[in-house]
């Protein structure tokens, strides 16, 4: 499933996430979370999708910034870092507590996905 068939809006060059045959790619199973929570926070309302398109711009325009060939461009790490950003903008979730939560959930054991 693409951004627009959920969203409405597309997400275009490298806004546009991995994708073959026009369904989206996923290497590790943050990344397909980190996407799906971030369309049900938009379908939700807690954001609109023009607030996390720019933020996501934002962090890929920094990216950009640094001129440095050696680094890999890992498109769901600018994604998930956009989402972060928009979240505590907005005082949703604390940047503190999210990364608390990340960490924790990160280290549950292997075969404990959620």
């Amino acid at each position: 499933m693409t951004t627009d068939q959920v969203t409405g809006f597309p997400l275009e060059g490298k806004l546009q996430p991995p994708m073959a045959n026009g369904e989206v790619l996923f290497e590790e199973a943050w990344q397909s979370r980190v996407f799906a929570m971030t369309i049900l926070l938009y379908q939700d309302g807690l954001f609109s999708w023009n607030e996390f398109q720019d933020e996501l711009i934002e962090v890929i325009g920094r990216w950009d910034a640094v001129n440095d060939e050696t680094r890999q461009y890992e498109y769901y790490d600018h994604f998930s870092e956009a989402l972060n950003t928009l979240l505590n903008k907005k005082n949703i979730v604390a940047s503190g507590e999210l990364g608390k939560r990340t960490d924790e959930y990160a280290s549950r054991p292997h075969g404990h996905d959620h």
